[in-house]
C-alpha cells in the first residue's frame, strides 16, 4: 500500500465537501475519481498533495503523514498536474525540466537532462521541445504538464481532469501512458474522470464520490447502471464491445 486516506473531512466555511473519505491505494494501481460537477474530486486531490488541508483526517503516502512533510519532501512523492494551466515564455523543454527541480541540489545533472529528453519523446513533444508553452494549444499545453508530472519520478501522480482540451486520438494516448507509465515505474495513478468509458478502459480501481462522501469502491463491477444512476441521475446501460465495458447512456 502507497497512499492510505482515513476520515478526511474538508470545508469552505460551514459547506461540507467531504465527509469521512476513506481508502487506501496499492502501488502501481490507476485508480479513477468519479462523480458530479461538485462531488469534492479536486478537492480530494488537492488535499492529498497538501494543497488544501482537511480539517479532519489523517492521509499517509509511503507511512509518511504528509502534514508531518515539507514541500519538497512532497515533491518527490507527488506528481501533480491540475485542471488548468497556462503557459509563459519558457520552451517547452525547460517547463518539463522543472519537473526534476525537487532532485536537483547543486546544478542540473546529465540524469535531468537525459530523463527530461525521454518523457519528452515518451509524449510525443520532441518536435516542440524549443517552443514556448504559449505558443501551444491547450491540448499540447496539457500533455506538456503531464510530461512535467511525469518526470519528477513521483510514487503517486495526481491527475485533474488530465484528458480536457485533448481531442479524441490524444485523450486515448494520455491515458495509455498514464497506465504504462504506473505499470512501468510501478506509479500510482489517481486520475479525476468525468468520461466513464476512458476510465473504465484504462482504471484498475474506481471511486464514486456523491455529496462529499464515497458512494462507491471497487473494480469494474461498480460501474453499472444502478450505481450510475444513484450518483450522476443518468439512466444507462452497460454493455461491451471487444471486451471494453461501455456505458451507454439512455
Amino acid at each position: 500500500m502507497i497512499l492510505s486516506v482515513e476520515g478526511v473531512k474538508f470545508t469552505y466555511g460551514s459547506k461540507k465537501i467531504l465527509e469521512n473519505v476513506s481508502f487506501n491505494v496499492n502501488r502501481g494501481e490507476v485508480v479513477s475519481i468519479l462523480g458530479i460537477n461538485g462531488a469534492g474530486k479536486s478537492t480530494l486531490l488537492k488535499s492529498i498533495n497538501k494543497i488544501l488541508k482537511p480539517k479532519k483526517g489523517t492521509i499517509l503516502i509511503d507511512n509518511f503523514d504528509i502534514n508531518k512533510l515539507d514541500g519538497l519532501k512532497i515533491a518527490k512523492k507527488i506528481g501533480y498536474v491540475p485542471q488548468r494551466a497556462d503557459g509563459n515564455y519558457m520552451t517547452v523543454f525547460d517547463t518539463v525540466l522543472l519537473g526534476r527541480k525537487p532532485h536537483i541540489k547543486w546544478e542540473i545533472s546529465d540524469k535531468d537532462i537525459e530523463l527530461t529528453y525521454d518523457v519528452l519523446k515518451l509524449m510525443g513533444l520532441e518536435e516542440y521541445a524549443l517552443r514556448c508553452t504559449n505558443e501551444l494549444s491547450g491540448g499540447e499545453l496539457q500533455k506538456v504538464i503531464i510530461a512535467r508530472a511525469i518526470v519528477q519520478e513521483p510514487q503517486v501522480l495526481l491527475l485533474d481532469e488530465p484528458t480536457n482540451n485533448l481531442d479524441l486520438k490524444n485523450q486515448l494516448e494520455a491515458m495509455k501512458i498514464a497506465r504504462n507509465v504506473s505499470k512501468s515505474k510501478n506509479i500510482t495513478s489517481i486520475i479525476v474522470m468525468h468520461d466513464l468509458n476512458l476510465a473504465l478502459r484504462f482504471s484498475d480501481k474506481f471511486i464514486m464520490l456523491k455529496d462529499g462522501k464515497i458512494f462507491a469502491e471497487g473494480g469494474k463491477e461498480i460501474i453499472n447502471p444502478e450505481n450510475i444512476e444513484a450518483t450522476y441521475g443518468v439512466k444507462a446501460y452497460v454493455d461491451a464491445y471487444n471486451g471494453i465495458p461501455i456505458v451507454v447512456p439512455i
